[in-house]
C-alpha cells in the first residue's frame, strides 16, 4: 500500500461507519470537491451534503483501486435503495501531504436526478 491510498481507504472506511468527524480528519481545510450536482471548496459542506445521503445507500462494492504517486481512484458499484437502484461511480482523490486535498466524482446522475430537482 501507498501513504495516499491508506489516507483515501482511512477516510473511505470513516465515511462507510457515518462517522463524518472522523472523515473530516482526513480532508484539508481547502478541500475542493467536483460532483455531477455539486461543487465545494471546503470540506464541511461537502460532509453535510454526503450526510443528507448516507440513508439511501444500502452498501458500496469495490470494483478497482488504482494509485498513481499521490492520486489514487477508485471505481465502485453503489447500490442505494431508491429507484435509481446502483450507480457506477469514479472517484479520483488528489493527497497533498497526510490530506485530501481534492476528489473529483464521476457518474451517471440522471437517475438521481428527480431527487436534486424538488
Amino acid at each position: 500500500m501507498t501513504k495516499a491510498k491508506d489516507i483515501v481507504m482511512a477516510y473511505q472506511k470513516a465515511l462507510g461507519k457515518g462517522d463524518m468527524a472522523g472523515a473530516r480528519t482526513y480532508l484539508h481545510d481547502d478541500l475542493s470537491f467536483v460532483g455531477p450536482f455539486e461543487s465545494f471548496q471546503r470540506p464541511e459542506p461537502y460532509l453535510e451534503a454526503l450526510g443528507k445521503l448516507h440513508h439511501i445507500v444500502e452498501r458500496v462494492e469495490p470494483r478497482r483501486t488504482f494509485v498513481d504517486g499521490d492520486d489514487v481512484c477508485i471505481l465502485y458499484d453503489m447500490v442505494t435503495n431508491t429507484p435509481a437502484g446502483t450507480a457506477f461511480i469514479c472517484e479520483w482523490y488528489r493527497v497533498r501531504g497526510d490530506k485530501i486535498g481534492s476528489i473529483r466524482a464521476v457518474f451517471d446522475a440522471r437517475p438521481f436526478a428527480p431527487m436534486f430537482n424538488r
